[in-house]
């Protein structure tokens, strides 16, 4: 049985940074594409980050380009998204989505930046 559940969130000033856990069972990240998507109030989901199942490719969305980095330890069965520098507009739910068969989400963990 699949599950996918996220950590990490909380609360940090503007400049702050925090990392973001996405725990996998019942299935090897390695072997899926990984990505992590976010939505604020009032508005659609998106994509935040993907990680390919080769590992080698990373796409991220323009806003987090140069401040946020995913990555995976395959031996935790584990994907992470480092946020630095995080801004107010990067308040939002955070979702792990697993594409591995068919999509798989998290629960979601909120991020909040004050400013």
């Amino acid at each position: 049985q699949v599950h996918i559940v996220e950590s990490g969130g909380g609360l940090v000033q503007l400049g702050g940074s925090l990392r973001l856990s996405c725990a996998a069972s019942g299935f090897t990240v390695s072997g899926a594409t990984m990505t992590w998507y976010r939505q604020a109030p009032g508005k659609e989901r998106e994509m935040v980050a993907v990680l390919t199942v080769s590992g080698r490719t990373r796409n991220y969305a323009e806003s987090v380009k140069g401040r946020f980095t995913i990555s995976r330890d395959d031996a935790k069965n584990t994907v992470y998204l480092q946020m630095n520098n995080l801004k107010p507009e990067d308040t939002a739910v955070y979702y792990c989505n697993a594409l591995y068969i068919r999509n798989f989400w998290g629960q979601g963990t909120q991020v909040t930046v004050s400013s």
